[in-house]
């Protein structure tokens, strides 16, 4: 089973996201489970503040340490291997090898190590290739808002992930597709037995084939006869002929 607790300021805009379609169903299935803390419950003073204006000056507004650390650390005592991911646009720029790599390894990732961590993908050998279904990992997302954070919430960070060469209001929506394109991967949350292996980022950058279904004759666009012909060896090959590669 993947574990993800989720740390942040705004549980109401993930949790519908998270009760529907393929994630319910990991749910269901005993195959995900989601957790959330509520960064505010660790905000200081009498508003239960967790940002601050930067030293040095700037525009815009810090996520504390404290809150962070005092959300954080509850959490991993009581599970000392979770490993703690921070969406950010300096990190390493998330993709489907990734995503199987933490949907399928990352449970083995030895105790301490922190790959990825200098914001390259140097130390992503630590995530073996050998698939293990039976490992049982859990990760903390801490979603982060105003205009960034405390440098030092990166000591406790064992992922940095980046989505692109773009930002975003706050770390929700990352969070949302780091686990939407994880548990999508475990086996049994998705109806096909080989659906995740032959999509598209499922080998490098592959591209998959076309795909259609009924009717035949849509507004005078057809179906490839080649698909109705029973030939499985040359539907194989066409769908090979077909498939793409990234650009």
């Amino acid at each position: 089973m993947i574990k993800f607790t989720i740390v942040t300021l705004f549980r109401e805009a993930l949790e519908p996201y998270l009760k529907t379609s393929m994630m319910w169903k990991a749910t269901e299935k005993g195959l995900a489970e989601f957790d959330f803390v509520n960064l505010r419950d660790f905000g200081l003073g009498p508003h239960k503040s967790v940002d601050d204006t930067p030293y040095g000056g700037g525009d815009g507004m810090l996520l504390r340490c404290e809150p962070v650390f005092n959300a954080i650390e509850p959490v991993k005592a009581k599970d000392p291997d979770a490993k703690v991911i921070l969406p950010t646009p300096v990190g390493v720029i998330w993709s489907q090898k990734l995503a199987r790599e933490f949907a399928f390894n990352s449970g083995l990732c030895p105790s301490g190590l922190s790959p990825w961590a200098d914001g390259t993908n140097s130390r992503a050998a630590a995530l073996r290739n050998t698939p293990n279904q039976n490992a049982n990992s859990h990760f903390i997302i801490l979603c982060p808002h105003y205009e960034g954070y405390d440098e030092r919430i990166l000591s406790i960070v064992d992922y940095k992930i980046s989505l692109g060469k773009y930002v975003l209001t706050g770390g929700e929506l990352p969070a949302l597709i780091i686990i939407d394109s994880v548990v999508r991967l475990i086996p049994g949350v998705l109806g096909g037995e080989k659906s995740a292996e032959i999509e598209s980022f499922s080998d490098g950058d592959n591209l998959e084939y076309p795909q259609y279904t009924k009717p035949y004759d849509f507004r005078g666009m057809t179906v490839p006869d080649i698909l109705l012909s029973g030939n499985h060896g040359e539907v194989a090959k066409w769908r090979a002929e077909h498939s793409g590669k990234a650009g």
